[in-house]
């Protein structure tokens, strides 16, 4: 059946994208997508990272962050609108700059709808050898290359480049081939395939929602690691889990990050890493003081941008 889209738009800062993002989610979206220049790297830096990024692309982009969703055009849409509205005012609460929260809207047809979000998903390396790259996209591999092939599906906005940038550089560098790595709110699965080409002996991958469960399993047949990455469905804070690992990985946000340090310590077997991400750089302190009250070591601390990662040892 064809079908036209309402295409949202809110405009907003680095800070507070992920807060108006769960926002749309939680009003009716279909998808989202964020669109920040503090998401591209600055090709000029010599870190030798990110030389596959168009040096045109920062241009092209707005000054503000504008998070992207998509409705259908039902009948309870104005309804959507006036409880994003609401929502919107009480992320203007939270955050001491969330930008304007102007909110736009256009009409998309449905066959261009999926190809307005593609055009922010481009290769780019992480670390020496882990290079990602959407399905769509044509990469050349060196010899020593790992190509993670994604197809990251709509729920899961832009994927910042910096966190998961960090994050896949850092298990460059602690992956071995005995490791067993637990991915923490897997998302898309990228970082449990970087760990699992990395040489992972097993992988859990984990996410309470199905929807990420759904396609972070695809995206492990994608790249033929369904024999040593396991994508479940869960919690492991329930109780239900009782997986132990020599790392964990949560690429998620500072408040989450804070409230699963302590008892993810007992999945993490002693001297294992603890692998965070996803924290913006103004709370970095906070989530450190946060680290090492629950009893981890600092190993290193990371800024990309507007990001910051850490790299801990139960």
């Amino acid at each position: 059946m064809h079908m036209d889209w309402i295409e949202v738009k809110v405009h907003t800062t680095t800070a507070a994208s992920e807060a108006v993002g769960e926002a749309m989610i939680r009003c009716g979206a279909e998808g989202t997508m964020v669109e920040d220049r503090a998401d591209v790297p600055d090709p000029s830096k010599p870190n030798g990272y990110w030389e596959i990024i168009d040096p045109h692309m920062i241009d092209q982009m707005p000054e503000d962050v504008v998070v992207h969703a998509w409705f259908q055009p039902d009948s309870v849409f104005p309804e959507r609108m006036q409880t994003l509205r609401d929502s919107l005012q009480r992320v203007r609460a939270s955050f001491a700059d969330a930008g304007s929260l102007l909110l736009e809207t256009d009409q998309v047809k449905d066959e261009d709808w999926s190809e307005v979000w593609k055009q922010f998903y481009k290769p780019f390396r992480a670390g020496k050898r882990l290079v990602v790259c959407p399905t769509w996209e044509h990469y050349d591999a060196k010899e020593d290359d790992l190509v993670i092939r994604m197809d990251p599906g709509m729920a899961f906005g832009s994927g910042t480049h910096e966190t998961t940038g960090m994050c896949l550089d850092l298990l460059d560098q602690i992956v071995t081939s005995g490791s067993r790595v637990m991915d923490v709110g897997t998302g898309s699965g990228i970082l449990a395939i970087g760990a699992g080409l990395l040489g992972a002996k097993e992988v859990l991958a984990i996410d309470i929602d199905p929807q990420a469960v759904k396609v972070a399993r695809e995206n492990v047949e994608l790249n033929h690691l369904s024999d040593c990455i396991t994508v479940r469905e869960g919690n492991l804070l329930d109780g239900s889990e009782d997986a132990v690992c020599d790392i964990c990985i949560a690429n998620i946000i500072a408040d989450i990050i804070l409230l699963f340090a302590e008892p993810l310590r007992s999945h993490i077997l002693p001297g294992g890493y603890f692998l965070c991400s996803g924290i913006i750089r103004e709370r970095g302190d906070e989530v450190q003081a946060g680290l090492l009250s629950a009893g981890y070591e600092i190993v290193r601390r990371e800024e990309r941008g507007e990001w910051t990662a850490f790299l801990c040892r139960r």
